[in-house]
């Protein structure tokens, strides 16, 4: 299984590293840096197979998380695991760098050693750590170094539902739900879609008391080409019923992620159209911006951005709404239109651009960014939400937002 695992900073140095199946050799290091060097980090493959050994790496806030594997294993589980260590230091500790796991080394090693027990997973539920390790808050700070221990045992990982913490009280109960959609776009210079997916998760916020069974009911659940479910959700009740029904841990969780393709392209919220003209060392150019179907909702945070060809050297122009700047270093051109609606006036930008050279394009494509809150463009909306084995109602809110995920068009 998984026999060490060492982070790693962006010039190739140790932070820290652990060993579940006895003290593993730095070399492994040396091998792999020696593989990498000189490749773009996007570039370098999550599995690596060499004479010494399988190594398997993701890279996350600038830091290279490194196993070594010493036996045959499912390449997808030591990935999941490496993804749900980072996650889980966000969740101690809001971030992930270099300073901060040197800050809290001690924290960091001692959910390392809970996590895994001789190389195999063991606990990865950030509710069943927290009841083990306390998150470095000041007063657990204080009490650590005064030498005060919990007076109790942690029985998170004694339960069937280790995600959840048993004796969860609130005042108030409520549950939230947030469907955030991403929209991948890509649109030819003739404007026809190409592709267009849309890749959304169900985030949820629990605050209620108890052990609460929840059922969540969409008014059109099978839409989802693909999905993801948390650990908590009953997935054979699922493929049986398409309904969501879980105990939910306590706190913030993602219930679910899917993947969605938009059988109707024609439905893209905005829609752009770039008319580029190129003479000599310069040309001219004019795009404009139509909000297409946004269930009359305001269309925030309109950016459009136009890398241009590395010779171009100075752009002038005149947007109707709006900001723009071009960074003459990375050469591109980014147009801030902010917030649109349907019966507003249609964006426009026009300008004109000048070259050390002699041009054959301007440039390959353009990107659009928008964000359209109380909208999900899948269609997906929630039917019902039904509380067992608990007394209280609570309160339960649902909001979607549609953002803008690689919307590309092509020039």
């Amino acid at each position: 299984m998984i026999s060490s695992l060492f982070v790693l900073n962006s010039t190739g140095k140790i932070i820290i590293e652990k060993h579940w199946r006895g003290v593993g050799s730095r070399s492994v290091v040396d091998y792999f840096l020696n593989v990498t060097k000189g490749m773009p980090q996007e570039e370098v493959l999550p599995l690596i197979d060499t004479p010494q050994g399988n190594y398997v790496q993701i890279y996350r806030d600038s830091l290279t998380f490194l196993t070594t594997v010493s036996a045959e294993v499912e390449p997808l589980l030591v990935l999941e695991f490496l993804h749900r260590v980072v996650d889980l230091l966000v969740e101690y500790f809001s971030e992930v760098s270099e300073s901060i796991i040197k800050d809290n080394f001690v924290t960091v090693y001692q959910l390392l050693e809970e996590m895994m027990d001789y190389g195999y997973p063991l606990t990865t539920e950030p509710n069943a750590l927290k009841d083990i390790i306390l998150p470095p808050t000041i007063i657990n700070r204080v009490m650590s170094a005064a030498g005060v221990t919990a007076d109790r045992l942690p029985n998170g990982t004694l339960s069937n539902v280790p995600w959840r913490k048993s004796g969860v009280k609130y005042t108030n109960n409520e549950i939230y739900f947030d469907i955030v959609e991403e929209l991948d776009t890509i649109v030819d210079s003739n404007g026809s879609t190409i592709s267009c997916e849309i890749n959304g998760t169900i985030v949820s916020n629990s605050r209620l008391s108890g052990m609460p069974d929840l059922t969540l009911s969409f008014v059109n659940p099978r839409i989802f080409d693909d999905y993801s479910l948390h650990p908590c959700v009953r997935h054979s009740k699922y493929e049986n019923e398409r309904v969501l029904s879980f105990i939910p841990p306590d706190g913030q969780f993602k219930l679910m992620s899917y993947r969605v393709d938009l059988r109707n392209p024609t439905y893209l919220p905005i829609y752009v159209k770039p008319q580029i003209s190129i003479y000599n060392n310069g040309g001219k150019f004019d795009i404009s911006v139509s909000i297409r179907h946004s269930d009359g909702k305001p269309v925030e945070n309109l950016a459009i951005t136009f890398p241009m060809a590395q010779s171009i050297e100075n752009v002038s122009a005149s947007p109707n709404i709006g900001q723009y700047t071009f960074d003459r270093a990375t050469k591109v051109l980014r147009w801030d239109i902010g917030r649109v609606q349907m019966k507003d006036r249609m964006p426009m930008i026009s300008g004109t651009f000048t070259a050390s050279e002699k041009l054959s394009s301007a440039g390959s494509s353009i990107l659009a960014d928008f964000q359209i809150n109380m909208y999900a463009i899948s269609g997906l909306k929630v039917d019902s939400l039904r509380v067992f084995y608990e007394g209280y109602k609570p309160y339960k809110g649902v909001r979607s937002v549609t953002k803008s995920g690689k919307f590309q068009i092509r020039i």
